[in-house]
């Protein structure tokens, strides 16, 4: 289940939470999932964050995903870029330290501003993680594209899988496909999944598909895409 639990960094104490599977024993090594939340779970509560995304669907149906999840939390006014980075980071490497893990099954998901954080540790850390899942997440990082071109440089190596509503409101679609563009013209292969019709909330309709779990859990670390990168789902001709 959900283990509150805390870190300290910098002389600074933050709660997050760990999704240990109930059938979890160190007799075999289990996948871990770093999640990144959106701006509204933001806070110091420890748990705010595994209510909606991730660990909405963890509740629904956990046996779908089988991994040790580690969801940190960050503070009020501040995104997933910088010390909250490395608050996410601090609170992974415990996670890889305190249970029997498979180091090269570390995957990396973030829905809305944790889209964006999930693009920015990605690319601060190509060694660390197996696969990278952005949901409608900005790729720009504040407007500075050049940054944008760096992380898709330094991502488009790894297996890719994101995921953006055609009618998001909140981050426009056109993050995610100019993100996806910068990849490939990186020579980098990127999965793509635009809802048709869908609006910023697209995280439960991703994280409930089953082809999506298969997927990521295939990947290995330092291993291209364990299938070849398909056409764009749901926008024929993209």
């Amino acid at each position: 289940g959900f283990l509150y639990k805390t870190i300290t960094l910098d002389g600074e104490t933050y709660a997050y939470s760990v999704f240990v599977p109930p059938e979890y024993t160190p007799e075999r090594a289990w996948p871990v999932i770093l999640f990144l939340h959106g701006s509204g779970e933001r806070g110091s509560d420890g748990f705010l964050q595994t209510e909606i995304g991730l660990g909405s669907a963890l509740r629904r149906n956990y046996r779908r995903i089988p991994a040790i999840v580690v969801m940190p939390q960050a503070r009020p006014d501040n995104s997933w870029v910088g010390p909250m980075g490395a608050m996410a980071m601090a609170c992974l490497e415990a996670t890889l330290r305190e249970y029997r893990v498979d180091s090269q099954r570390v995957y990396l998901t973030g829905l809305s501003l944790g889209g964006q954080g999930a693009w920015y540790l990605a690319a601060e850390h190509p060694e660390r993680f197996a696969a990278v899942m952005p949901l409608c997440g900005f790729s720009d990082l504040d407007g500075r594209s050049a940054l944008a071109g760096r992380i898709a440089g330094r991502v488009k190596g790894m297996p890719i899988w994101c995921f953006h509503g055609e009618a998001d409101t909140a981050v426009p679609v056109t993050k995610t496909r100019e993100m996806v563009e910068l990849i490939r013209r990186a020579g980098g292969a990127v999965r793509y999944t635009e809802y048709k019709d869908a609006g910023h909330g697209i995280w439960d309709r991703a994280y409930g598909d089953p082809a999506v779990w298969d997927w990521l859990f295939a990947q290995r670390l330092g291993a291209p895409d364990s299938a070849p990168a398909s056409p764009d789902t749901e926008r024929p001709g993209a």
